[in-house]
């Protein structure tokens, strides 16, 4: 502008702060695309008058109105609309205000009262297999032995299998029914009924567990690469180091079910490669089964690690080129350290980190993807199998032995527990000290019909962890002097004690007690364990809707474990006084101590469907439709779920200046659902909450899900 030697005018200089002030916001909405800085935090007072000041700015490109938003700010504010421009919300509050920032383009949606959330977070999830491209799925539905044989046996006849091809069998409900009959007195038999001639690989819903028949126990290799098999010769010579892991019958041999490390020596990696060449071809459906699900931001709780074959890194990058990532993506890489081991047999940390710190650097370039945490397992899982003989006990680590329940059938055929073993006994003393005397058939039956049990059940089994104390220890110090956040998988008591160790030490190392360090599962935590995380401010990434009581069912392969109980009663499974109850998913007690409490559906774990508002419901009810709860003084209220799902959860991802509530400035990630769940639990109805549907999910601003345009 020339010198006019005059003083500008009051009108002049209204235009001129008016020019600067829209270029301003201009550069600053244009800076936030690219890098959100973390802004500071308001008070929801602060942000009202924030939304008050932006009805002042130019139109909005969309309004939302008629609605009952759960704003998720601080005082978790109800309003009834809010506006968005360039992908950010600048405006929450009164009809009235949002109309002022409609205009000629701006679209304006009703939403006819229905409730609007904050985008969902899950931060615990696989989304490499939550894509359903059928196949032989159990729906972790309980079946018998003899079902479970006609299933597979179908599924095989219906694909069209050839003989010698791998057959993947998905969601087995491990801990209820396996009922076995003289044609299939094992998984193992009732597998081999399916097919003699291909090998089939059986999951458990929690991806730990898994069954095989004979000719996929066949193909174990030995540490050499040699092709030996599973065997009760090899359990004793190749594979002793994974007896741990393998269930055997009476006589020793493997009855087919096998966890965590014991299947290793089998490679079934040929079953998920299919899968996975679909997948690649089709990446959008990953991003619209979250979409669909109300999930607009993730933590993939095992990053490079996939069932399906190739690393999912590939997938992901498909999605980016595409432009169709539709959710903020947290990685949590996956390393095995022992694979890391050089010439001398020690870990080789600087290797490995440099690997991690290779796929960190690849994306730290995109506001959308990060890869700046490492996923450890401290544990694998402490349910057993009941139904073999002895019973298989559980493998993750405990602070004292397993129990040794004896089980008999009830008059309705089910499993009760009638008595336990006494394991310092001068029985069980000489049967451990001699157990060459009770390895035949013969001298196996001769000590059952005496005394009523297995001599396997005088074993004395404290679980194993995944890693030795030592390289857990310390791989959590060299990530967090690495600058990576940690997620460790910690189910049983005795590991959840161990990662917080490993927590504690590796702050200790660092000087940083900020990271949002997360344990995820945590089935079983002691009260002095729990006020631990509360002191050290961890986040907790519970799966809720595993959290319920089924007496005849899965309970029966834990509770009796754990507890001394009599029968298979609610009352004798679950009574309030005993160790199981009182250490089982204290979501509300860690609540109550400090700690924060977010969400992860372990999808594919259980259901392909991540099922945010199942989660909702079983956190707040913790039982299933028509069956008593499971440590009902456990239970949580539906907001502390939202805050799971929501502003914690964008805190466990260090996403919280971006996502997680519903505030100006932050990302226009939201949903409309068709039921008001805050109602529903208010007034007494919780049990409903799972089946609420979302009906639009939008993400930065556009409209990525449509329950209407299905």
């Amino acid at each position: 502008m020339k010198n006019t030697g005059r003083t500008p005018s009051g009108e002049t200089l209204l235009r001129l702060l008016i020019f600067f002030v829209t270029a301003l916001t201009a550069v600053s909405a244009s800076v936030n695309l690219k890098a959100s800085p973390k802004p500071p935090k308001t008070t929801g007072t602060e942000s009202v008058r924030a939304s008050a000041q932006a009805a002042k700015q130019r139109p909005a490109d969309f309004v939302l109105t008629d609605a009952k938003v759960y704003t998720e700010d601080a005082d978790h504010r109800i309003v009834e609309a809010l506006a968005i421009r360039d992908g950010k919300i600048i405006f929450t509050g009164t009809a009235a205000e949002a109309a002022k920032l409609v205009g000629p383009k701006t679209k304006v949606e009703r939403a006819g009262g229905k409730l609007v959330l904050p985008g969902l977070i899950d931060a615990h999830i696989h989304p490499m297999g939550i894509v359903d491209f059928g196949g032989c799925d159990l729906e972790s539905k309980a079946r018998t032995l003899a079902e479970i044989a006609a299933f597979v046996h179908a599924c095989i006849e219906r694909m069209h299998v050839p003989a010698g091809q791998w057959v993947a069998v998905s969601d087995w409900e491990y801990g209820g029914g396996n009922h076995a009959d003289p044609d299939h007195p094992t998984l193992r038999a009732a597998l081999d009924a399916a097919s003699a001639t291909n090998p089939i690989v059986m999951t458990g819903w929690d991806g730990h567990h898994g069954a095989y028949n004979s000719a996929a126990l066949a193909l174990a290799k030995n540490a050499k690469g040699e092709v030996v098999g599973y065997s009760k010769k090899t359990l004793a010579t190749d594979f002793v180091q994974y007896k741990t892991y393998v269930g055997v019958d009476a006589g020793g041999e493997p009855t087919g079910d096998i966890t965590d490390q014991g299947k290793l020596p089998i490679d079934s990696s040929a079953v998920g490669k299919a899968d996975f060449e679909q997948l690649i071809k089709v990446p959008e459906r990953l991003a619209e089964r979250l979409s669909s699900a109300g999930i607009t931001a993730v933590q993939d709780a095992a990053a490079g690690r996939s069932a399906l074959g190739p690393s999912g890194l590939t997938v992901y990058d498909e999605l980016i080129e595409r432009g169709q990532l539709t959710f903020r993506l947290n990685m949590a890489q996956y390393y095995l350290p022992e694979r890391f081991r050089d010439s001398s047999g020690h870990i080789d940390y600087d290797k490995l980190f440099a690997e991690a710190d290779a796929v960190r650097q690849k994306y730290a370039s995109n506001p959308l993807v990060r890869a700046d945490a490492i996923k450890v397992f401290a544990d694998g899982v402490p349910e057993a199998n009941p139904n073999n003989v002895p019973p298989t006990l559980g493998n993750s680590p405990r602070p004292v032995p397993y129990l040794q329940p004896i089980f008999e059938k009830d008059a309705n055929g089910m499993l009760s527990v009638k008595g336990y073993v006494d394991v310092s006994s001068p029985v069980c003393a000489y049967v451990r000290a001699k157990p060459d005397e009770y390895a035949s058939p013969e001298a196996i039956a001769d000590f059952i019909k005496m005394y009523g049990y297995h001599p396997g059940q005088c074993a004395i089994s404290y679980g194993i962890p995944e890693h030795a104390p030592a390289i857990l220890n310390e791989y959590v110090k060299r990530a967090h002097l690495a600058g990576y956040t940690v997620h460790i998988h910690s189910i049983s008591d005795e590991a959840v004690h161990m990662a917080i160790d490993a927590i504690e030490a590796a702050r200790a190392a660092d000087g940083k007690d900020s990271r949002p360090d997360t344990l995820a599962h945590i089935q079983f935590a002691t009260p002095e364990d729990v006020a631990r995380m509360g002191r050290d401010h961890l986040y907790l990434a519970f799966t809720y809707s595993w959290i319920y009581a089924e007496p005849t069912g899965y309970d029966m392969s834990v509770v009796p474990f754990f507890n001394k109980v009599l029968g298979n009663s609610y009352e004798a499974l679950h009574d309030p006084n005993s160790y199981h109850e009182r250490c089982d998913y204290p979501t509300k007690t860690a609540k109550e101590a400090g700690a924060i409490l977010v969400a992860g559906s372990d999808a594919p774990v259980l259901t392909k469907d991540p099922q945010p508002f199942v989660n909702m419901e079983f956190g707040v009810t913790r039982a299933r439709h028509g069956l008593p709860p499971e440590s009902p003084h456990q239970r949580l209220n539906i907001r502390d779920l939202i805050d799971a799902y929501t502003i914690n959860g964008a805190r466990a991802l260090d996403r919280a200046s971006e996502i997680g509530s519903l505030e100006v400035g932050k990302s226009g990630d939201l949903i409309l659902v068709d039921q008001d769940i805050l109602t529903l639990a208010d007034e007494g109805h919780p049990e409903k909450i799972g089946d609420t549907k979302v009906l639009e999910t939008w993400f930065m601003g556009k409209k990525v899900y449509s329950a209407s345009q299905k």
